[in-house]
C-alpha cells in the first residue's frame, strides 16, 4: 500500500518535533508534523522556559537585600511585569522559530491546524484534508485540570499566568505539586502576598518526605501562607475581587486564583479510541516499551502517555521511536533514575529513590545534613540547606539523593551522572571535596543519620 509520507506526527513538543526532524534528516523518512497551537509545545509556549525566566525575575529582590549585608549600597524599585512580560514573549517567539525552521530544514511538512486520527493510516486536519501515513505518532502532551465547584470557572491555571495584564497584589495559589509551589515562590519573589492551598498533608508528594518538608518550611519562612490539608469550597466574583471559601475557615478575598490541582492527557475528541488505540482511566495513551499502541502503526511519546511527564524524558522517548522504527534497533527510553529539580526558592533537586522508597525495598542507611550555608549566614539569613544520600547496606550503592538549597537543580545534575553509573557510598567518600562549596557535604558525611 502506497501512504503520502512514512510518518505523521500530531503535535509540535519537544517530544514530536525531536521524533519528526530525527526520523526526517536521519533516517531519511517522508515526515510531516501538525501542531494546532504554537510550536514548541508546553514547555516552550507554556512551562519550562517561560517559568524559569520567571523564576530568574523573581530572585532579583532577594540578591539585592543579601548585596547590601556585602557592604553594596544596592536598592530596587517596582517590578515593570509589562516589559519583561514584551521580553518573554519575544523570546517565546524566538525559540518557536527556531523548532519550525530545524523541522522544515531536516525535510517536515508542517501543517498549522489540528489533525485527529481517523484510523490506523489516517489522519484527518481541520481543514478537512485527509491524509495517510505509514506510522502515526501522537505526542500532544498534556494540560492543566480544574475541578469543577461553584466558582471553577474564576480560577486561571498556569497557562494563563504568562499573559496577566498585571500583577495581582493579593493571590491564592491552589495546589501541592511542583507547578503549584513553584509559581507560589515565583508570584512572592515578584512582590505579590500569596496564600497556598493543599488539600494533603505535605506538598510535593511523591518526593522524599524530609526534602518536602524542608522546602515547606522554608516557603512559609520566606513568607508563602501555606496551608495544608485545606480545598476550596466555593469561589465568587465580589466587588471585583474573588471572595474564596475553604474547608478549614480560612476565607478570604484575592485578586488571583491560580490552579495547579494536576495535568490530564491531550487526548480528547483525536478519535484515537476509535481508530482501536487503548486508553488508560485518565485518558493517557497506553503504550509498551517501545512506546507503541494497541494500534501497531500507532505510537505515542511525551505527556500525552502519562509516563515521566518532563520534557527530556520525551526527547528520549521520540529519539527511541526513531531508533526503533526508523532504524531497525529496538530501544527502549531508560526511565530508571531520571533526575528532576523543582524550581522553588531554594530548589529541590532529586535522582532516584525516596528514603520513603528504599526502605520498603531493602535495608538502607540514610545520611543526611541541614545548615546554613556560607553566602546566605554572612548575610543574616536563617536559611538552611539540606544534603540527603540513600545507601543501601547491602550493595552499597547510592539509591537517591536530594537536594534542597539554591541551585540544586544544577547539582543533581552532576550526582545523577555518578549514582547513574552506580556510584557506591565508598565512592562519595574517596572524592576529595571542593571547599568551600555546599555540594561538599555529599562527600564529607561518613556517619549515617539513621538505618532503615
Amino acid at each position: 500500500m502506497s501512504f503520502d509520507y512514512d510518518l505523521f506526527v500530531i503535535g509540535g513538543g519537544s517530544g514530536g518535533v525531536r521524533a519528526a526532524r530525527l526520523a526526517a534528516s536521519e533516517a531519511g523518512a517522508r515526515v510531516a508534523l501538525a501542531e494546532e497551537y504554537r510550536m514548541g509545545g508546553t514547555c516552550v509556549i507554556r512551562g519550562c522556559v517561560p517559568k524559569k525566566l520567571m523564576v530568574f525575575a523573581s530572585a532579583y529582590p532577594g540578591m539585592v537585600d543579601e548585596a547590601r549585608a556585602y557592604g553594596w549600597d544596592a536598592a530596587i524599585g517596582a517590578f515593570g511585569w509589562a516589559g519583561f512580560k514584551d521580553n518573554l514573549h519575544a523570546e517565546l517567539t524566538r525559540l518557536e522559530g527556531i523548532y519550525t525552521r530545524n523541522l522544515v530544514n531536516a525535510g517536515v511538512q508542517v501543517f498549522d491546524t489540528r489533525a485527529v486520527v481517523k484510523d490506523a493510516h489516517t489522519v484527518a486536519l481541520a481543514s478537512g484534508e485527509e491524509i495517510t501515513a505509514k506510522h502515526i505518532l501522537v505526542a500532544t502532551g498534556g494540560q492543566p485540570f480544574v475541578p469543577e465547584f461553584p466558582g471553577s470557572d474564576l480560577a486561571v491555571t498556569s497557562n494563563e499566568m504568562f499573559h496577566l495584564d498585571a500583577l495581582p497584589k493579593k493571590m491564592l495559589v491552589v495546589g501541592g505539586g511542583f507547578i503549584a509551589c513553584e509559581f507560589a515562590c515565583i508570584m512572592h519573589g515578584l512582590g505579590v502576598e500569596v496564600t497556598q492551598f493543599y488539600r494533603g498533608a505535605q506538598i510535593l508528594r511523591g518526593f522524599d518526605d524530609e526534602a518536602r518538608g524542608h522546602v515547606a518550611d522554608l516557603m512559609r519562612g520566606r513568607g508563602v501562607d501555606l496551608h495544608v490539608g485545606t480545598d476550596v469550597i466555593s469561589m465568587e466574583r465580589v466587588d471585583g475581587r474573588i471572595a474564596v471559601k475553604c474547608t478549614t475557615g480560612h476565607d478570604d478575598r484575592f485578586d488571583l486564583v491560580m490552579y495547579a490541582t494536576g495535568r490530564v492527557p491531550n487526548t480528547a475528541g483525536l478519535g484515537l479510541e476509535q481508530a482501536g488505540v487503548r486508553l488508560t482511566r485518565n485518558g493517557a495513551v497506553e503504550v509498551d516499551a517501545y512506546s507503541q499502541t494497541s494500534v501497531p502503526s500507532i505510537y505515542a511519546v511525551g505527556d500525552v502517555t502519562d509516563r515521566i511527564n518532563l520534557t527530556p524524558v520525551a526527547i528520549r522517548e521520540g529519539a527511541a521511536f526513531v531508533e526503533t522504527v526508523f532504524h531497525g534497533r529496538p530501544t527502549v527510553a531508560d526511565h530508571e533514575l531520571v533526575a528532576s529539580a523543582v524550581f522553588t526558592q531554594p530548589e529541590l533537586g532529586t535522582v532516584g529513590l525516596t528514603e520513603e522508597q528504599a526502605r520498603d525495598r531493602e535495608p538502607i542507611e540514610v545520611y543526611s545534613a541541614a545548615f546554613r550555608p556560607m553566602q546566605s549566614l554572612f548575610a543574616g539569613s536563617d536559611d538552611r540547606v539540606m544534603m540527603k544520600l540513600i545507601v543501601s547496606r547491602e550493595t552499597r550503592k547510592v539509591l537517591g539523593c536530594h537536594i534542597v538549597a539554591p541551585n540544586a537543580g544544577e547539582m543533581i545534575q552532576l550526582a545523577a551522572i555518578a549514582i547513574k553509573m552506580g556510584a557506591t557510598k565508598e565512592d562519595f567518600d574517596r572524592t576529595v571535596a571542593v571547599h568551600p562549596t555546599m555540594a561538599e557535604e555529599l562527600v564529607t558525611m561518613k556517619t549515617p543519620t539513621r538505618v532503615a
